[in-house]
């Protein structure tokens, strides 16, 4: 079995439909199954962890609104936003849960710091962060051994949903995007760059 992995576009696609694809994906895989890296972006859509409070939903209005079993609260997907939902056998690579979040959130800080952007992580609230504002969220679930859910970065899109939810379970919390922050980086350049990173620390050493 090759260590590479494989990387898969859904292009835009309802969130249901890509859950439901990983978490078959996660049963029926076996030790020899690849791991894969899933490349999508979602219709707006609000989704809440399987122990997130409802209350931290302030406004849902019309958006959809998904009870899902990734770990954390709540947060907003939409157009101009990446995610990447890593699909990986923990136990084959070695890796803990916690070690897996810290690579991904410590791809995305590669990848900001390449486009001239400083962010860390938040020890208290896991994510990437530029001035104490959001741009990546994180929430991970880990079945038989392996991940699925994961990552999205704010690229390019319309943050105003942000205001009708306590982001991640933090009220007030600031969410900012790239586009905000002056970079011209359109969403398909920051998919590569996104993947490239994600890969590079994902990959055994």
């Amino acid at each position: 079995m090759s260590d590479a992995i494989a990387i898969r576009d859904w292009g835009r696609c309802d969130y249901a439909r890509v859950w439901a694809a990983m978490k078959a994906f996660t049963d029926e895989r076996d030790t020899d199954t690849a791991d894969e890296l899933w490349r999508v972006e979602h219709p707006a859509v609000f989704t809440l962890g399987q122990a997130g409070r409802a209350e931290h939903v302030l406004d849902r209005g019309d958006t959809p609104l998904v009870q899902t079993d990734r770990g954390g609260q709540v947060t907003y997907h939409g157009p101009g936003q990446i995610v990447l939902y890593p699909l990986i056998d923990l136990r084959r690579q070695r890796m803990g849960a916690r070690e897996l979040v810290t690579r991904l959130e410590q791809s995305v800080v590669d990848w900001l710091a390449r486009q001239g952007i400083d962010s860390a992580p938040r020890a208290d609230a896991p994510g990437v962060y530029v001035d104490g504002a959001k741009i990546a969220a994180l929430g991970l679930r880990i079945r038989r051994g392996c991940s699925y859910h994961g990552l999205a970065v704010n690229i390019a899109m319309d943050l105003a949903p942000f205001n009708r939810i306590n982001p991640c379970g933090h009220a007030g919390m600031a969410v900012t995007d790239l586009a905000t922050l002056g970079v011209d980086c359109t969403v398909a350049q920051a998919r590569e760059g996104l993947t490239r990173a994600v890969v590079a620390r994902l990959s055994p050493v």
